[in-house]
């Protein structure tokens, strides 16, 4: 139980056993041995159907919390409205307080305004709504679909961590790009929409690019400046709980 392991030797050792188990091993251990409520996060990103229906297997009642800030891509929508009905998700969507003309309103298109701008806006449209949302659904484990592979930011992250108050899962986080692709063709399941026209990595409208020649995965987001959206960044998760 989570009181055996919260002291960081054991969590070392608890993290290197995590690490010989595959990804269903690790959500069974996790889901029976962390006490109260799991949650699942989503993106609807380019694979995220892999993770939800790995996830929704085992737990097909999980809340399933998607942070909508009021900019993603009409396809996202979509491709959301899709897997929510092919997995019959219980969706929570976290919302931030403004609509997005009112933010813009008050605060400008903040995402043009340089690194700052763009971390107040993933504070606000982001960060806060899904912290409200976890505290809401009385969450005690987050589950969240990070992988080593997909930025230089995620290369140390762990299968297990505490994330505040909470314990954070990551159950396919030594998987690639192939064993994600693999276990969405041996399941029958799709890409998000965008993924054929050269969307890696897929977020909101006003800062995702395709990949395209010269160009690294990691700069297809927020114009190079940085990588992630403050949801899974050290100091967001320190905050959380």
């Amino acid at each position: 139980m989570v009181e055996a392991w919260a002291d960081d030797a054991a969590l070392d050792a608890l993290n290197a056993w995590l690490e010989s188990l595959d990804a269903d091993a690790r959500l069974a251990w996790a889901l029976a041995n962390t006490p109260g409520r799991a949650v699942l996060s989503t993106s609807f990103g380019a694979q995220s159907a892999a993770v939800l229906h790995l996830v929704t297997r085992q737990a097909p009642e999980l809340p399933v919390v998607l942070v909508d800030t009021g900019y993603l891509f009409p396809e996202t929508y979509r491709f959301a409205d899709e897997l929510t009905r092919r997995f019959g998700l219980n969706l929570h969507v976290a919302r931030a307080d403004e609509s997005p003309a009112w933010f813009e309103a008050r605060h400008g298109k903040l995402w043009q305004q340089g690194l700052d701008g763009i971390e107040r806006y993933n504070q606000s449209r982001k960060v806060a709504p899904m912290q409200r949302a976890l505290d809401a659904l009385g969450a005690t484990l987050w589950i969240a679909g990070l992988r080593r592979s997909q930025a230089s930011t995620r290369e140390h992250r762990r299968v297990l961590e505490r994330a505040g108050n909470r314990w954070k899962l990551h159950p396919v986080i030594d998987w690639s790009d192939r064993d994600v692709g693999g276990y969405l063709k041996t399941h029958a399941l799709p890409y998000h929409p965008l993924w054929d026209q050269g969307y890696v990595s897929i977020g909101d409208v006003h800062t995702t690019r395709p990949l395209s020649t010269g160009v690294d995965a990691e700069a297809t987001r927020f114009f190079g400046l940085k990588r992630e959206c403050g949801l899974h960044e050290p100091a967001a998760i320190a905050t959380s709980g």
